[in-house]
Parts: C-alpha cells; structure tokens; sequence
C-alpha cells in the first residue's frame, strides 16, 4: 500500500489508577488534547516515514495519575474518541497507558481497545503504545494487532515507544500487513521501586529485549511489569513478542517470560529503605547534601492522592531534626483550601495540612509564614509556607515536582542550600537522581503503598507472587494470537 492517501487516527485516554486510593479523577482533571494541539504531541510525525501519512487527530486526554475515574468522566471521553473512528481509516494509533481504572468497572483499556475494533472493524490495523507499568489482558492483545511499552523505568524512553508503535504501524501498512503475537501473563505482581531498569535483575532482563525484536522474523518484544495498585485479574507481569514467524515469536516470549518468572525473589527496592523516621535519621546523620527522602506511598505520579500527612507528621514530631537546624523541603501537600489560605507573601498562616483524602494520618496543624506564591498551570496555587526549618509546599492541584525549574520557580535551591528533600515520589526521576548526593526510599503508608500485603488485593484471580510466594511454577507457554 502507497502511503499517498494512508490516513491513521490518533488517539487515547491515558491514566494510572491506584484502586487503593481515595482520591477520583474529575474530567476536570484530564488534559484533552485535539486538533494541531495533538499532533503537536508527536514530534516524529515529520521524520522521513511519517511524512507522506495524513495522521488524522481523534483526542488524546491524559491525567496525572491518582484515584479511579469517575464513570461520567470516562464516558465522555470515550464517547467522543469512538466517535471519531470509523472504517475510512487504514490505522489507529493507540495512545494508552495500561493502567487506567474506572470505579466499578475493570480492565478498562481491554474494554477501550474491544470498542475501538468494533468501530473501525477488522481490516484496520491498530497499533497501542504502552507504559510498562500497564497491563496485557488476553482482551487487550486481541483487540489490537500490535503492541508495544516502555523499555526503561525511570521512562526516559516513553515518546522513542510511541514512535516506534507508530513506526511499526506504518511499515506494516506499506507492507506485512497483520502479523502475529506471542501473548502470555506472568504471575508475578511487583511495584516500580522494586523493577527499576537502573538495577539489575530489570536492567539485565529489559537487556535482551532489544536483540529479540532484531530477531529475524521477529517485529517488535516488550515487558510489562504490570500494575501493583489496582485490585484486578490482568495486574501481573506480561510478554508479547510480535512478528511473523510463529515458531521464533513463541520461543522468545517464552524466554523473556521464564527469565522475569526466574528473577521474581531477586527484585530489590531501588534504594536503601526504612520508615520515614529511621530514612530522616540517616539523612540527619550524612555529611552529604542534598540528601532526598521519597515519601513512596503518597507518590501522586504513580496513583497516590498527594495529600497525606504522614511525612510532614514525622517531620513536625521529630526532636533530632529540630535540635539540628537541617533544612528541609517537603514536596509537597496537595490542599485545595490550604493552598487559597498562602496567597499573600510574608503572611503568618494556621493550617490543617493534608489528611483530607488520604486518611492514614489526620491532617498536620502547621503555623508558618508563606515565602513564596505562584500561579501554576497544572498545581494552581503553589505556596511555600515556612515552619521553623521545614519549608512545605502546599499545592491546590496534585501535581509532581521532579525537576529542579519546579523548585526554583518557588525560590528553593535544592541543589546546593538545601540539606534534606523529601518529595512525594518512588524511585527518583532522572533529574533528582542526578542532583541527590544520596536517598532513601521511606516506606510511607498510603495509595501505593510499598508494603504490598499491607493493602488487601482480593482481587487478582489466582495465585500471583509475592502474595502467594511459595506458589508452584506456572505454564508460561504463550498464546498466538493473529
């Protein structure tokens, strides 16, 4: 098939959904993006092989991740996505995330990906980009014709997937046409602290991925860690290798399945750990600056509601940290009234911080002075409200801080004048890694807890590991799905 005349829709709704997590995602809280502003997405669509292409843009909305979405919030951005799909279309490009949940319902992307089949029918080829935190139900594999996720966790490599499942698409439109997928689930459940491709055993698994998809006969391989959050059947570990020789697909997917099967008591947390307490006494007791503490089970960019107190709680009570005369940023707590409360600088506030949504601590009583305010676009306003030596930043929208330009716009140096970071996050983003001189991961309680047997899956359809770990081997054979 010529390119001239190819006409693909973009399109996908994208969100992480901790079930555990009290907090709903609004439609409010979705970033819609349609027309140029979609394509703008995509900086791939003027490369070579995407230039004769007319990509034609659906919608694209994506949330910061949290708690489900809300039913009426989802429905109406499938309804207008479904709406822009038809049989005119020689391909979809499927922007999704795998993690998506929806209160009361379950495998939403299976059911979204099903929807989008019937409504283009079966001689369009659909092609999904994936994060690998996302899940691979057998509903999901069928309903597309190829897929792929993310190599590297942290993902540095999340818009060269995008453009390689756009990529493939592409090629297999000029020429392939619809080719095969060795599909099979690994019953082994682990959160992305514990599955990070810095350290091995991910970095030496997601290794061999590369040389499978250069296989002869072989299009595209990937791994899903799956999603830990979510109380659901298709949460656990998954390997699709795509292609177009059975025999080769199928051997692969089983070696990089058995391979992830055989690491499942190696994976390690991605860097020393303890309670909030025992991390903040290690920092306190280092000569290296700045020391970073990752408030894991509130971290709002993987599912967590950004509200809970528990951190700052810790910080508040603890006597070590107060005798010292440490600097210490929180980042940060997200309070819609707390936040209008710090909108005149140099003001002295009294707050009940945090504790609203998250319920594993009440809120924080904090009386501080407020040394900073902005109007940000995704957190709203954003003060710094200054206690003793403890400056918290208080959000009016979840939001991440995890680049440094998020702490400079609020006059914070957390590269060089500060001594103790602690940002609501897990393993640290590229840029904070580089800046931390060392870090802690505190095992705070919360949405996406790290203590997995401390949230109560009942959920997972069968025995997955670690909360069955002296489970019997499992038939890793995979399934051709054409």
């Amino acid at each position: 098939m010529s390119g001239h005349g190819m006409r693909i829709a973009i399109a996908g709704i994208a969100l992480e959904a901790s079930t555990f997590c009290r907090h709903r995602t609004t439609l409010e809280e979705f970033h819609v993006t349609r027309g140029t502003e979609l394509l703008a997405r995509y900086d791939w669509l003027d490369a070579d092989w995407a230039r004769e292409i007319e990509w034609v843009p659906v919608v694209h909305a994506n949330a910061i991740p949290g708690g489900p979405a809300l039913p009426e919030a989802y429905d109406a951005l499938e309804a207008e996505l479904l709406a822009g799909l038809d049989d005119s279309f020689d391909g979809v490009f499927l922007d999704i995330h795998g993690a998506m949940s929806v209160l009361g319902r379950q495998d939403v992307e299976g059911q979204l990906a099903a929807k989008v089949r019937a409504a283009v029918g079966r001689d369009v080829l659909v092609s999904a980009s994936m994060d690998l935190h996302g899940n691979v139900s057998r509903e999901l594999a069928e309903a597309v014709d190829l897929i792929t996720c993310y190599r590297m966790a942290p993902h540095e490599d999340a818009w060269e997937s995008r453009e390689r499942a756009a990529r493939n698409l592409v090629g297999r439109l000029h020429h392939g046409g619809r080719p095969l997928k060795a599909w099979i689930q690994v019953p082994v459940l682990m959160p992305g602290e514990r599955t990070s491709t810095r350290v091995d055993p991910a970095k030496g698994i997601y290794a061999r991925v590369p040389g499978v998809e250069g296989m002869d006969g072989v299009l595209d391989a990937a791994i899903w860690v799956g999603y830990v959050w979510a109380d659901e059947p298709r949460c656990r570990a998954a390997v699709v290798v795509t292609g177009d020789d059975e025999r080769v697909i199928a051997e692969q997917a089983h070696r990089l399945a058995l391979s992830y099967w055989d690491a499942r008591a190696d994976f390690g947390l991605a860097a020393p750990s303890g309670t909030m307490t025992e991390c903040l006494h290690e920092a306190l007791a280092s000569e290296k600056r700045p020391f970073y503490l990752s408030d894991s089970g509130d971290n709002p960019t993987a599912g967590g509601a950004g509200d809970s107190s528990v951190a700052l709680r810790t910080l508040l009570a603890d006597e070590h940290l107060a005798a010292s005369g440490a600097s210490v940023v929180l980042a940060s707590i997200t309070d819609p009234v707390a936040a209008r409360a710090c909108t005149e600088l140099g003001a002295t506030v009294t707050l009940e911080l945090g504790g609203h949504v998250d319920d594993c601590a009440p809120p924080a009583d904090v009386t501080g002075v407020v040394t900073a305010v902005v109007d940000d676009p995704q957190g709203g306003i954003v003060a710094v409200v200054r206690t003793g030596n403890i400056s918290v930043i208080v959000t009016e929208r979840r939001t991440p801080f995890h680049e440094e330009k998020d702490f400079v716009a609020l006059g914070l140096d957390v590269r060089h004048g500060t001594d103790v970071v602690v940002v609501k996050i897990g393993y640290l983003q590229p840029e904070l890694f580089e800046m931390a001189a060392d870090w802690r991961l505190a095992l705070t309680p919360g949405g996406v807890d790290q203590d997995l047997l401390r949230l109560g899956h009942e959920h997972l359809g069968g025995s997955v590991y670690p909360f069955q770990p002296l489970m019997d081997p499992p038939d890793l054979t995979p399934e051709i799905i054409g």
